[in-house]
């Protein structure tokens, strides 16, 4: 196992909670986005060119779709953004007191979007899964706070984050869906908590630990491997981006800090010698 802490400032920003970084294939852009900010930022590495656009709630992820366009894990519901900019409901399921949370893009190119409480009430939020054609199917019930979510290189396995818990669970995934959920990693006291995740060309599984300023690399077997420290204590997801996938993007989040770090709320990124996989943009 080795720790160090070769992070270099993508973008200095003060986000309230940054979320969801995603790589961008199609255009080689990061897109992250600041849930409570209801901001989307978009960062091209290549020339150092930013955008932001508000959205009208708050805002859980943010995924590139087939064909150009964005699609919205939003407070109530998920939404589909056109390259000309309509926007239109693929799912509108407002619940008063929830709001979305981290989503992923399975190998299949359907979406699986989180949600939970504002109040993080136990039980309160769900994992579903959604199609381009707007079924959803509720996967995981009486989830508290729904994180990271990422698949194995040979789409077999599912790794998930559910907060509170202090694990990273992994389950068989098949066309017919999830099943054998057990725990590949639990965090230990004092460390921080799971929140988003990624997963290397390797198969091991990288996790941003909410309250812990770290990023740990776990091996398919749950052992830990690496560790990378960072300047800001809620690290919150992190994702491989890059024309190689090779570098990776870390977001962080200020919201609750009674005196946030310089750099809290910032991207940051961690040039390495590791692959990430391709993310496959949403069927839809």
């Amino acid at each position: 196992m080795s720790g160090y802490s070769g992070y270099e400032v993508a973008v200095r920003a003060e986000a309230e909670l940054g979320e969801g970084p995603t790589w961008d294939t199609a255009t080689g852009r990061l897109l992250w986005l600041d849930i409570l900010g209801m901001r989307i930022h978009t960062y091209d590495p290549s020339s150092g060119r930013r955008t932001v656009r508000t959205t009208e709630q708050h805002i859980g992820a943010v995924k590139p779709r087939a064909g150009g366009g964005l699609v919205l894990n939003l407070r109530d519901g998920v939404g589909l953004l056109d390259p000309d900019d309509t926007f239109r409901w693929l799912h509108h399921e407002p619940v008063p007191g929830r709001r979305a949370n981290d989503a992923a893009v399975a190998p299949d190119g359907s979406l699986w979007a989180g949600t939970m409480r504002y109040d993080e009430a136990a039980g309160g939020g769900t994992l579903s899964r959604l199609t381009g054609a707007g079924d959803m199917r509720t996967v995981l019930p009486d989830v508290t706070v729904s994180n990271g979510t990422g698949w194995s290189p040979d789409g077999r396995l599912m790794y998930y984050a559910d907060t509170p818990t202090r694990r990273v669970d992994v389950f068989d995934y098949d066309a017919e869906g999830i099943r054998n959920r057990r725990p590949l990693v639990e965090i230990e006291e004092g460390a921080g908590f799971p929140d988003g995740l990624t997963v290397d060309a390797d198969g091991c599984v990288w996790v941003a630990l909410w309250n812990g300023g770290a990023v740990r690399r776990y091996t398919p077997d749950g052992a830990l491997d690496r560790v990378v420290s960072l300047p800001a204590p809620l690290t919150t997801a992190c994702t491989f981006g890059g024309p190689t996938l090779t570098d990776l993007y870390v977001t962080t989040a200020r919201v609750s800090l009674p005196r946030p770090t310089p750099l809290s709320g910032s991207l940051l990124v961690i040039p390495t010698t590791t692959q990430g996989l391709p993310q496959p943009p949403f069927q839809g």
